[in-house]
């Protein structure tokens, strides 16, 4: 090991420790920062302007944190209580922009990991965006149309104090969909007395984009067909593992499909299903119905569908593939389960989900030469086609669906084109990682430079 190298090292140490010691306990959070200071720093040692400016430990402290009480009345007439945050991280290179996440598991950790993130994916996409995340920890699963209605009106009460569409745009994010942005807008346009575009994810009827809700899908798929073409390959007759059943998952299958792969696997947290004929567009459909209409759980595919076996409380990471796609939650993919996908001859994984990979896992990735895309970069087509609805409400139009998707696929070319020039080592490899954390960092830590020290 080289003494830059060894010097760069240590940096990261140090630097992790103050950063621990500020932001006790938020695990979420320390690795989400690790993984990014660790292709961050050489460079940053390397630029005095970056390191004079101390521009990693700005950047690593939100600009600021909102945290609130949302009380709100069930169907019983019981008062309820729940906690909501904002963390609105970079607004350097445009309005803060995130989704909103309902879920029991939301922290400030995972709120501040997730916002951290989001930086760096919007400024991959080449528009004016800021990065942010919020939530609560409220769980709509369960619950009726009006609970979730009167949760969503309380939430927004507070929350419409600090956003805007010049000051910060919310989306959806898990348990964050449809009839949530649609209650969450209704209630922000009655208390301010405009429309206007504030929230993305919007109905079609309401200014909302076409798109929109297969752009992360969709966007994973291209990114991974990005990868595959610079090497002269192509997603065309590759068995591939997906997971999760939710919007990325489902639209990420049926885009692969679409260029030619054959998708053998879906979960959910009860466990997976292996279909070796492959989940074909009218598979698709059935289980987009099941999951999004009938609510119900992956093993019933196995009941509609012989081909296919369920597999309990267990990961579709065994399952020999060429291509993986972790699309369901943060830390779902483990180094014992990197390994297994290296030792099965795996040539490419794109994240799909927020962080689905450990560090371990990501380190086994890029040393076993993998095409791997970390999510800031593969999974920006959602987050991308936001900033054109936040354009098309800015400008009073609807574009259309190839209109739309044909500009996705030209920001996801974009995004590994800035992968390539910060990654590629020269000899045929390309550390995406290294790539995106790069050219998400260099613009951003530019605009700061730029204004000061504010």
């Amino acid at each position: 090991m080289s003494n830059s190298t060894n010097d760069a090292k240590k940096q990261v140490e140090y630097f992790m420790q103050g950063l621990i010691r500020r932001n006790p306990g938020e695990l979420e959070f320390h690795q989400a920062v690790e993984e990014v200071a660790e292709t961050l720093m050489p460079f940053i040692m390397e630029n005095d302007r970056y390191k004079n400016a101390q521009i990693l430990e700005r950047m690593t402290e939100p600009d600021r944190v909102i945290i609130f009480r949302v009380s709100w009345e069930d169907d019983n007439g019981n008062i309820r209580v729940n906690r909501a945050w904002r963390v609105q991280f970079n607004n350097s290179i445009g309005p803060y922009k995130g989704g909103l996440r309902f879920h029991p598991t939301v922290t400030l950790s995972v709120l501040k990991f997730l916002g951290f993130e989001q930086v760096f994916k919007n400024s991959l996409t080449g528009l004016p965006m800021g990065g942010a995340k919020g939530g609560a920890n409220f769980n709509p699963k369960g619950k009726s149309d009006r609970e979730v209605m009167r949760f969503c009106q309380s939430l927004m009460i507070e929350l419409h104090r600090h956003i805007g569409e010049d000051t910060d745009v919310p989306a959806g994010d898990i348990g964050v969909g449809g009839r949530e942005i649609s209650y969450l807008f209704g209630q922000y346009k009655r208390l301010s007395n405009r429309f206007v575009g504030t929230l993305t994810g919007k109905g079609l009827a309401f200014g909302g984009s076409l798109i929109r809700t297969e752009a992360t899908g969709y966007g994973a798929a291209y990114f991974m067909e990005n990868m595959l073409n610079h090497s002269g390959s192509s997603i065309n007759g590759k068995t591939v593992a997906v997971s999760g059943s939710g919007n990325v998952a489902l639209y990420c299958i049926e885009k692969v499909t679409q260029l030619g792969g054959k998708v053998v696997t879906a979960s959910d947290s009860s466990g997976f299903i292996h279909d070796p004929d492959g989940i074909d567009s009218e598979k698709l459909a059935w289980l987009r119905d099941l999951k999004e209409v009938r609510r119900g759980r992956i093993h019933e595919y196995t009941e509609k569908f012989e081909s296919a076996e369920f597999h309990k409380d267990k990961r579709p990471w065994g399952v020999k593939v060429d291509l993986a796609f972790p699309c369901a939650t943060q830390n779902e993919l483990n180094g014992d389960e990197a390994k297994q996908l290296v030792d099965n001859g795996v040539t490419g994984v794109a994240e799909g989900a927020n962080m689905p990979s450990t560090l371990e896992a990501i380190r086994i990735f890029l040393e076993a030469k993998v095409k791997f895309a970390p999510a800031k970069a593969a999974n920006a087509g959602g987050v991308a086609v936001s900033g054109l609805e936040q354009s098309q409400n800015a400008l009073r139009i609807a574009w259309s669906a190839e209109e739309v998707e044909g500009r996705l696929k030209n920001i996801m070319a974009e995004i590994h084109s800035q992968c390539l020039k910060y990654g590629d080592d020269g000899n045929g490899f390309v550390n995406y990682v290294k790539g995106a954390n790069l050219a998400g960092f260099v613009k951003v830590a530019d605009a700061m430079i730029a204004y000061g020290v504010v």
